[in-house]
């Protein structure tokens, strides 16, 4: 038997009337909310202005849903043809978390481009707050009794639950799936903890490495995770989520060199007006 058993208590947390508040979207507000928070306590202790940061984030996290929903829509185009009421329909789970990457990236980039911020530097705190965020918005697959694995024996030790009527027709006869969403909730949040904790400190000196690093191991990550699921969207016989984890993971490994480069350039640029400053005194 199982030593652990997970099973969702249902999607709505509550309701008012006819509103239906769901976890999905609480999880989501509330790692938001989470991540805010650390990112502006890096922001202080980096000297970086916390309005313009907080600014950032908001817009970040908007960009990002906005991207994570398209880019599922997208890859489930078909399927939304005949219900494009549902588009929109974001409490009904169905964010991708590669597309929200590229959408928030790019909305963090023009705005901090705009705003005359350090990219590389605010791009770091993205990279160290980011996975907390998915840590804890992984939690509203569990409610909507999605993102699970596949059937678990007897003798594993954890399982969640999943009812009926949202197992896959193949797996009508199995009740007890890989919780998968907790895989790589814990997954995230030891990211959060090595980045944030740790290497934010050590590699403050290459601005932009965070960065990759949390791009590496998220990726990584999902390599290891995304082949126990069941629900992929399949790009022939490969599930799309692996195709996208191994670009990023190669792309960032092979942007390390430059983000290495950018900042040697940045030191002799330092040392040569320490060297100008010097012969003006002089």
């Amino acid at each position: 038997m199982h030593l652990i058993v997970l099973q969702s208590p249902g999607a709505i947390l509550f309701k008012i009337g006819s509103l239906s508040i769901r976890w999905y979207g609480v999880l989501i507000a509330f790692g938001f909310v989470c991540a805010s928070y650390f990112a502006g306590r890096l922001a202080k202790k980096q000297g970086l202005d916390s309005e313009k940061l907080t600014n950032l984030t908001l817009i970040c996290f908007i960009a990002g849903i906005i991207g994570a929903r398209l880019y599922f829509v997208a890859l489930n185009f078909n399927s939304y043809i005949s219900r494009p009421q549902d588009i929109l329909a974001t409490w009904q789970g169905g964010l991708s978390l590669h597309g929200g990457i590229v959408g928030g990236f790019i909305a963090g980039w023009l705005y901090a481009k705009y705003n005359n911020m350090p990219k590389r530097q605010i791009a770091d705190i993205c990279g160290c707050i980011i996975p907390l965020g998915q840590a804890i918005g992984r939690w509203g697959n569990f409610f909507n009794s999605e993102a699970f694995g596949a059937p678990v024996p007897n003798d594993f030790p954890l399982a969640v639950f999943i009812p009926p009527d949202s197992r896959p027709l193949r797996f009508h006869d199995a009740s007890y799936f890989h919780a998968t969403f907790l895989y790589e909730s814990i997954w995230d949040f030891g990211i959060f903890a090595l980045i944030y904790f740790y290497l934010s400190k050590k590699l403050k000196a290459y601005p932009g490495l965070c960065f990759l690093i949390y791009l590496i191991l998220y990726n990584f990550g999902r390599l290891l995770i995304e082949p126990l699921r069941t629900d992929s969207i399949m790009a022939g016989e490969i599930p799309v989520p692996i195709i996208a984890s191994a670009f990023f993971l190669f792309l960032s490994i092979g942007l390390i060199p430059v983000i290495l480069k950018f900042a040697n350039d940045d030191k002799k640029k330092v040392l040569s007006k320490l060297k100008a400053d010097e012969s003006q005194s002089l």
